[in-house]
């Protein structure tokens, strides 16, 4: 059994293990975006252990290959942090960061993010505190969400259930995903803004889909049809395109989760290209480097609305913890398709399924305030590591 120590407690809680579980669902259903279609997917869950018995758990992205994160945190982050304070979580960051040189970015980043997500929850049962109040900041106990995603693939028909559907679950906020030709695009656009009338917030997701002309001519359709924002219209690594789509058409823009780091989400949060930052906590290092770029988002009057997608249910309830927490909260994605890492991984209930009117509840126990199922890991590890016998 896990046990609670009061916070006035000085003693080090020192790291004595971490387990790294690869885990793949089959998906209940196909995902569609532009990138292609997606059948299965995978997550690493961590466990850090320590010598006062308490333990921890977080997520890595990992969408794929993700026995390589196993090992990659196994054979190059366990060795240096066995033995190591949990509670120096910043110290511990740095100490992990330097496991590879060269920029950073990519599986190390996301390998850093699940030890990192796992030591807060540790922070938070020693201090007997949610992490929304361990950071001690705007103590919100519910955040707005929206509804994520009308899929691109399906016809007109498809379009019209999604929204009927999320409307009846009280969703106030809608994301449509676009993509192929631009046309098309912009026929979605319009479509999806009738179906769903003037009263509901809407949203467009198009995963890199365009180059810049292409960008700007649907951009100046969602500003028509009154859209909240164009997400991902180009690849990431294309800085000044997103500041030439944002001289030349008028609707706000937001990216970022496929940002790693501070460094790489910085340059278009100063200049205000984007209007919306929209880290993954489980790609973006874990909660401290995502603090670090929200609190730079905050100072430059950018909104921070997290990324959670395909993740599991360790990255929502980390993201409720921090959009609760975060000033500049404006709103956090909630998708509402099946997802066996959201509804049967802990005795959370995914944000899906919970959300009323438009906001979802904050855990209030220690930590993440999430029990892991133990049993659900193991057949989705078996999946994951090959072995179905």
């Amino acid at each position: 059994m896990e046990r609670t120590f009061a916070l006035t407690e000085s003693r080090p809680h020192l790291i004595t293990e971490i387990i790294a579980h690869p885990l793949t669902q089959r998906l209940p259903a196909p995902t569609e975006t532009s990138w292609g279609r997606y059948d299965a997917v995978s997550i690493l869950l961590v466990e850090v252990r320590t010598d006062s018995g308490l333990v921890g758990v977080g997520e890595s992205l990992a969408r794929f290959a993700p026995v390589a994160y196993a090992r990659l945190i196994e054979d190059a982050l366990r060795p240096r942090m066995v033995g190591q304070d949990a509670l120096a979580i910043t110290a511990n960051w740095t100490r992990m960061r330097r496991a590879l040189s060269g920029r950073a970015g990519g599986m190390l980043i996301e390998a850093i993010a699940g030890v990192d997500i796992a030591l807060w929850d540790i922070a938070g049962k020693v201090a007997d505190l949610a992490i929304w109040r361990l950071l001690h900041g705007e103590a919100r106990t519910d955040v707005p969400v929206y509804a994520a995603s009308i899929n691109w693939g399906g016809d007109d028909g498809k379009v019209a259930e999604s929204i009927a559907a999320f409307s009846e679950r009280g969703f106030t906020h809608i994301k449509v995903k676009i993509g192929g030709q631009v046309r098309q695009a912009c026929e979605r656009i319009a479509l999806v803004r009738k179906l769903a009338g003037d009263a509901i917030e809407l949203s467009a997701d198009a995963n890199w889909a365009y180059g810049l002309d292409d960008a700007v001519e649907v951009g100046r359709a969602l500003t028509a049809n009154g859209y909240v924002w164009f997400e991902e219209p180009l690849r990431p690594e294309d800085e000044d395109g997103y500041r030439m789509l944002r001289s030349r058409c008028d609707v706000p823009l937001a990216a970022g989760e496929s940002n790693f780091t501070l460094d790489q989400a910085a340059p278009l949060v100063r200049d205000r290209t984007l209007s919306y930052l929209q880290p993954n906590v489980t790609r973006a290092g874990g909660i401290t480097e995502t603090l670090r770029m929200a609190r730079l988002a905050a100072s430059h009057d950018v909104a921070y609305a997290p990324h959670v997608g395909m993740s599991g249910i360790i990255c929502e309830a980390t993201s409720l913890h921090l959009s609760a927490a975060l000033p500049n909260a404006r709103v956090m994605e909630c998708p509402a398709t099946a997802n066996l890492f959201k509804s049967e991984l802990a005795d959370l209930a995914p944000g899906a399924d919970r959300a009323t009117g438009g906001f979802l509840a904050v855990p209030q126990g220690p930590g993440l305030g999430l029990t892991i199922d133990w049993d659900a890991v193991a057949s989705m590890e078996a999946l994951a590591r090959g072995d179905t016998a």
